[in-house]
């Protein structure tokens, strides 16, 4: 174990400097816009403003799920939210999530426009409002919840422990390192369990647990996410492996994992997504919006 690093907590801590590492240039300790910005509005019912963090992922495979079944008021505009530029803090942003982070999303398909915020609560929205991938017997919608909220409660230690130690993060240091692989490891088990006895999360049917698990621990698996697959031999957890390989052969789950891309392979990103027809016809100004 590495020496102690010799800092003691003072009595009452002050913000003096820009910390986080990576979005040091963003974090601040407190809430409420920084610059007068309204969102853009399309043409569908449903606007999303997000960026494919695994959180955004979440909607927009929603969305293009519920598209595949033939939902035509599911479609949808998805536009960038860059939120290293600091575009979750213009005030047309906070209106629609007060906490300034995405995805958030705006229902226009009403007599007044709803906002729905943080992405579980958006995909109970979805399924409730669309009756797909929410079971109606209690057993099995019980189970989906559970593990819709275990992702919730789970994924921060993940992306804000894990993530922010081993990547992001200004220095490496031993200790936050190996407790956060130590839980996260202990989650990846958790998961390769239930995966042993069940085929999806919540039972034989696909559902937004499914939607909401896989872009974390999916993308964890996969390799996509913090480049850490050997670091955590991944390769321990089949079941998860297997569901993880199955959920991305849906049609669905690689468009969704496209929409507001920003990095990774250009093939596979499509910054602003405004009708089906974006994805076969990637020109460079979906790929860079203007403005």
């Amino acid at each position: 174990m590495t020496s102690d690093s010799g800092y003691t907590p003072p009595k009452i801590w002050t913000w003096e400097q820009p910390s986080g590492g990576h979005f040091a240039s963003i974090n601040r300790p407190i809430a409420g816009p920084t610059h007068e910005k309204e969102l853009p509005v399309g043409r569908h019912p449903l606007q999303l403003y997000s960026l494919a963090t695994p959180n955004g992922v979440k909607v927009t495979v929603m969305l293009e799920e519920l598209l595949a079944r033939g939902h035509a008021g599911a479609e949808y505009d998805a536009w960038l939210i860059r939120i290293n530029e600091g575009h979750q803090f213009g005030s047309g942003f906070v209106a629609a999530n007060p906490n300034s982070k995405i995805p958030a999303l705006v229902d226009r398909s009403g007599a007044e426009p709803r906002r729905v915020f943080e992405s579980g609560s958006i995909l109970v929205y979805l399924a409730e409002k669309f009756g797909e991938f929410l079971p109606l017997d209690t057993d099995a919608r019980a189970e989906c919840f559970s593990w819709l909220f275990w992702q919730m409660g789970s994924a921060p230690y993940l992306g804000g422990g894990f993530g922010h130690f081993y990547t992001y993060a200004p220095e490496k240091f031993e200790y936050p390192i190996n407790r956060f692989a130590m839980e996260t490891k202990r989650q990846l088990d958790v998961l390769d369990r239930r995966l042993a006895e069940s085929e999806y999360l919540g039972g034989k049917e696909y559902t937004i647990a499914d939607i909401a698990v896989f872009p974390w621990y999916g993308g964890l698996v996969k390799g996509w996410l913090y480049n850490a697959a050997e670091f955590l031999q991944v390769h321990e957890y089949r079941n998860v492996l297997r569901w993880a390989d199955q959920i991305w052969e849906r049609p669905a789950v690689r468009r969704g994992r496209m929409v507001n891309r920003v990095f990774g392979e250009p093939s596979e990103q499509l910054h602003e997504r405004h009708d089906a027809s974006d994805f076969d016809t990637k020109t460079q100004d979906k790929l860079v919006p203007q403005g």
